[in-house]
């Protein structure tokens, strides 16, 4: 029998993650995004169209991968709208990531608006046998 550590910070973050997508967020917009796990890594694909490497920021802390960034508001020469469906303005998404990742293997790719993020799992300590001399 395996006893863990409880960690309530880890708890707080699940029911979080849980609720986000019935709660009410802040103005403004978040990229769609999907999260697939392999046998040896994470894949996170997110639609950002209109944004630059420059407007996205990626960071690993802690097992938790955040996605933020900001979509400038256009600068079009028009006295007033009669729609308007896509947001701008800064956004944030946390993923917490259940097994530990090489940070040093993250890739990030940019490519027609769609931002994929591949996150190797680290290798984990395999056991092996030592002899005694």
């Amino acid at each position: 029998m395996a006893f863990t550590r409880w960690d309530p910070l880890r708890d707080l973050l699940a029911i979080q993650q849980r609720l986000d997508p019935f709660a009410p967020g802040p103005p403004g917009w978040a990229p769609a995004v999907d999260l697939q796990e392999t046998a040896d890594h994470y894949v996170l694909t997110a639609e950002l169209p209109g944004l630059t490497r420059e407007d996205i920021q990626i960071e690993l802390v802690d097992g938790r991968l955040t996605l933020s960034g900001t979509r400038r508001e256009r600068d079009l020469p028009c006295e007033q709208y009669h729609r308007v469906e896509r947001g701008h303005g800064s956004f944030s998404r946390t993923f917490q990531l259940p097994v530990p990742v090489d940070a040093d293997r993250i890739v990030a790719d940019l490519r027609d608006g769609i931002l994929t993020i591949t996150c190797p799992k680290a290798r984990e300590a395999s056991a092996h046998r030592i002899d005694v001399m």
